[in-house]
This record gives structure tokens, sequence and C-alpha cells, in this order.
């Protein structure tokens, strides 16, 4: 079964793998197998969900609503978040003002089919509404109970320093941060997660495998398997192309096998296991297409990677892996 850890400097224990549907539900696979994904994912003992309203155009909260109905909903941590357009796309439909904020959440409790959410995720920094509006607004969602916790997504240190202390102002704290993280993938570790630690947060990752590069599927000199995500014109081609513009980095991901197999992990489980030895990350986000995909990723859950091989997976990497603290500024857009 699953691990659990603490998110951030609270008392919420959540499973260090969620179940995320990004790119899936409502969009690449059927109705009938999302929900057999969310029920593979019960059955494996992840009790951690996250979403979005903005996964395709709300449709995803809504098809998680629905897989989760008559589970225990205490039993249950249910993350979604806020910010990127929904709906037609008006002036007001998108962002971090007050209206957004306060209309956004009552719209994702009525697709996910529940009374609150334990943690609602500012989706990126608005660099169009003052901050203090922002937080004034969360302050009010937790107060009327509609959220438990508030987190952050792609912030960076200086965003999550400035967030906490008015926060804090306001009576209630940030207990996480959502960040891209992977092997391959580590603008967080010189800024954010030392910010992070101070500040009492954890990361919940999302694409600890890279988009998929870390399974190894991707071959150097090779076209992409057909119905993987670089194949997919509905948004996965786009998120996984930087990567597979590098053919040394191609390379270099096959020379993980070794690890793998010495560890006894297919390259999917090494990837996720690999973000979890980072005693900043509460949860590894996963998401999936079949459930026997699910089944396989939570086997990285209590996974312990020796020092010696955490070296050599730094060793084989070498530069291809990306580090620059700027990535992190870059997710969020000047204006909306």
């Amino acid at each position: 079964m699953v691990n659990y850890r603490h998110l951030g400097r609270s008392g919420l224990k959540i499973t260090e793998i969620t179940y995320g549907n990004w790119l899936t539900h409502g969009s690449q696979v059927e109705n009938d197998t999302a929900t057999a994904c969310v029920r593979a994912a019960l059955d494996a003992g992840i009790t951690t969900f996250d979403t979005a309203d903005v996964y395709a155009n709300t449709v995803a909260e809504s098809v998680l609503g629905e897989a989760l109905k008559g589970e225990r909903r205490q039993s249950l941590e249910i993350f979604t978040k806020v910010y990127w357009p929904t709906g037609p796309r008006g002036a007001n439909d998108s962002g971090l003002s007050r209206k957004h904020i306060l209309e956004s959440i009552d719209g994702s409790l009525e697709r996910l089919q529940t009374d609150y959410v334990d943690l609602y995720q500012a989706h990126r920094f608005d660099h169009a509404t003052p901050l203090e509006e922002t937080m004034e607004a969360f302050a009010h969602v937790v107060r009327q109970g509609k959220a438990l916790y508030i987190g952050v997504s792609e912030w960076t240190a200086d965003q999550i320093r400035a967030g906490q202390a008015l926060a804090q102002d306001l009576g209630f704290r940030l207990v996480s941060n959502q960040p891209q993280y992977s092997a391959l993938w580590r603008v967080i570790e010189g800024e954010v997660v030392p910010t992070s630690q101070e500040l009492g947060l954890s990361q919940i990752v999302w694409s600890p495998v890279a988009q998929g590069v870390l399974t190894g599927k991707y071959k150097p000199g090779q076209p992409a398997p057909a119905g993987s995500r670089a194949t997919d014109e509905k948004g996965g081609a786009r998120m996984i192309g930087r990567f597979l513009e590098q053919e040394q980095t191609l390379a270099r991901v096959q020379d993980l096998r070794p690890v793998a197999d010495e560890l006894g992990l297919t390259m999917a489980q090494l990837a996720v296991a690999w973000v979890l030895q980072n005693p900043n990350v509460a949860s590894a986000i996963i998401g999936a297409s079949r459930p026997e995909q699910v089944a396989e990723n939570v086997k990285a859950s209590g996974v312990e990677i020796p020092a010696e091989l955490m070296a050599r997976i730094d060793e084989v990497l070498g530069d291809s892996v990306v580090t620059d603290p700027a990535e992190t500024a870059k997710s969020s857009p000047a204006s909306r």
C-alpha cells in the first residue's frame, strides 16, 4: 500500500503518490476508462486526488467527481486549482482576482460533488492582480469552509515568501507548492525548495517521469511510439517536445536501465521513487490512461534509493539536467 506524508507544516497527511487527471480525463481517455483508473488508484491505497478547473475546460473535475461518488468523503484528499481560463474566456474568466476565485471555487465544488476541497491551489502567480487581493480571497474561501488548506503551483521563491507573509497576517498558511520536478527537471532545488522548507511548505510534484521520457520508451533516432504522449496533439506533444529534441538526453535515459534493474524497478518506478527521495516532496502526481499503469507506479512508494545509486543517476544524466531557477518564473504569464 501507499505511504503517507504530512503536507507542509500542517496536520494533513496525504498519500505520497497522488492520482492526477491532467491530459487524460475528459480529453484523452473515455469516461469509463477514467473511472477505472480512479478505482485502480483507490484499490492501490491512493486517497489523494489532484485536478484543476482548466483541465479539459472543467470536464476533468466532473469526471473525477463522478468517479469518486459514493466514497467516504472524509477518507479522501481532493485537490483542485484556479487561475487559467475556463468557460467562454471572458475578461474575468481567468486569474486570481477575488471575483474569479470566489466564482471558481463554487464551480469546482459543484463539479466535484463535494462541499469542500482539502487543498485549493493558485495554479500560477497572477501578475495582474494585487497579491493582497488574492490572499484575502483565499482567506475568505477558508473561512467559508470551502477549502481546508491553500497551496500554490509554480511560484518562485520570492512569490512564495510574499504570499506566505500575507497569508499568515490573514490567519491561514500556505502549505504546498505544485511544481514540475523530475530527475531531468530540477529547477526548484536551488531556491524554491530551501524557501519552502523554511516557511513550512511541501512540494506536490507533477511530471515525475518527465512527460514519459524517463520511462525509456522514447529512444534516440526512433519515432515516438504510436499512442504515446509525444503523438498527442491535444497538448501532450507540446509539453514533451523540449526533451525529445535532445537526442543526447534520450540516450542518457537509456543508460539508467541498469540502475532500475539493480533496484528491481521499472524505469517509471525509478523516476517516481527518485523525486520521493527529496524530503521536501510530500507527493508525486501520477496520471494514467490504463488502470494497470496505476498499479505499477504505486510500487515506487516506500522505495529507498541508496546514496551511491542516486550519485550514479546524477553521473549518467550529466548536463542533460535542467537546474536554472529562472525557468520557474517563465511558467507564469506576464499578463492575462
